[in-house]
């Protein structure tokens, strides 16, 4: 679900590695810290070809510079928007390979973006799709697709700023993380992590509101508040995982509830960053990608409304309780929480003076894209990722929100 400097053969990753998340400061950088952190780190330029779109693999990065025949802010939105997208990638193609469909549609067009990933798929894990299918049959192509767009969208990004002679996003240097040991993950380093997750789930109430809306500054309870607290896998970590039938669909609910999460915070971030775009091409990049974030969170907001109850299911490696309620009932229930009411319901927009309106929410877009990286890190997608990658998304995040419309 990110600052202008990331070409992934930019930094290299310090070897102490950040871990608690409350460690991690997401204040924006100065602009004279960001242009001290990456004075000269520029690499010579490179491209691949890949169907018919050329991405640029590694290109100069120096402080302001790079944003070509666009203007400075419509190149950092997208410089933003890349990073965030290959984030995203990240993400779906560790749920792909232990869950999607395994055909090689998705694999090998991750081969030809990401050096050294494995072009044939892995086969999956059998319990955990399993379990995952719970929440509805079509859940592994659902997987699938969401990955393959991901993977489109990042291509498409990097191709287009490249197109404009601007710098373009690589974060190749910054996979580092261990992978799953479970059946059917590739051991490949990773960007994220997947196996201490704090999820907010408060999305589910916010969309079911018919008076509050985020950019009042109105709060919202969560939908599953022990996915709040503590540290969840959303994958298996080894097979042993899968022993405990409990344990592994409590895993896959988890996942079930993370999928929706991804995906409405891309919805928003679209939105927001729409507003500041200058260049009427740009705008329609920007609302095109973004509309295919809206199916996805759709998509995953409807499965999540089928996970399986469990009542206090323990991790057995963290000792971590979590407990997947029926959200027919109470607290919840009633016609606006009934779990397949999945449309966002009309509320207050702009002003509530006016009459309520069925809206994506947030987006407000003051501090779009520092709230993203914010957002991401509060998950624990990031914990044990190295001190430059955070800096570097900062202050991708950073130049993305300085953007105005109509600004050079």
């Amino acid at each position: 679900m990110s600052n202008d400097k990331l070409s992934s053969d930019v930094l290299t990753p310090e070897t102490s590695q950040v871990s608690p998340k409350a460690e991690v400061s997401l204040q924006p950088s100065s602009k004279i810290r960001r242009r001290s952190f990456l004075k000269g780190l520029g690499v010579s330029g490179a491209a691949a070809t890949l169907g018919t779109g050329i991405i640029a693999k590694s290109v100069p990065l120096f402080a302001e510079e790079g944003s070509g025949s666009l203007t400075k802010g419509d190149a950092a939105i997208l410089r933003f928007l890349a990073a965030a997208e290959i984030i995203e990638s990240d993400i779906w193609l560790q749920y792909q390979e232990l869950a999607g469909t395994q055909d090689n549609e998705v694999s090998t067009l991750a081969s030809k973006l990401i050096p050294g990933y494995p072009a044939a798929p892995t086969g999956g894990n059998p319990v955990y799709t399993a379990d995952v299918n719970q929440l509805d049959a079509d859940m592994a192509q659902y997987i699938h697709d969401n990955t393959e767009d991901e993977l489109s969208h990042e291509v498409f990004i990097n191709a287009y700023l490249a197109s404009k002679g601007a710098d373009t996003v690589n974060l190749d240097r910054f996979r580092t993380l261990p992978s799953s040991r479970a059946t059917g993950a590739n051991q490949f380093g990773r960007l994220t992590n997947l196996t201490q997750l704090t999820v907010d789930t408060t999305w589910w109430t916010r969309y079911r509101s018919r008076a509050r809306n985020p950019d009042f500054g109105d709060t919202f309870a969560p939908a599953i508040p022990t996915l709040a607290v503590g540290q969840h896998t959303a994958i298996p970590r080894t097979d042993a995982d899968t022993n405990d039938a409990n344990f592994i669909q409590a895993v896959a609910n988890t996942a079930g509830f993370h999928f929706a999460w991804i995906e409405q915070g891309g919805t928003s971030l679209y939105a927001k960053v729409a507003q500041r775009v200058t260049n009427v091409e740009v705008l329609r990049i920007v609302l095109s990608i973004g509309g295919t974030e809206i199916c996805h969170f759709q998509t995953w907001h409807d499965k999540a409304g089928n996970a399986i109850h469990l009542t206090d299911v323990i991790d057995p490696v963290t000792g971590v309780s979590v407990t997947f309620p029926d959200l027919n009932s109470a607290p919840f229930g009633g016609e606006n929480f009934q779990t397949n009411l999945i449309m966002p319901e009309p509320t207050v927009f702009l002003s509530r003076q006016f009459p309520p309106c069925s809206i994506i929410r947030p987006t407000e877009t003051k501090g779009a894209a520092m709230g993203a990286v914010q957002g991401l890190t509060g998950d624990g997608l990031f914990i044990g990722q190295s001190k430059e990658f955070l800096q570097l998304l900062r202050d991708l995040a950073e130049d993305a929100d300085e953007a105005r419309r109509g600004g050079r």
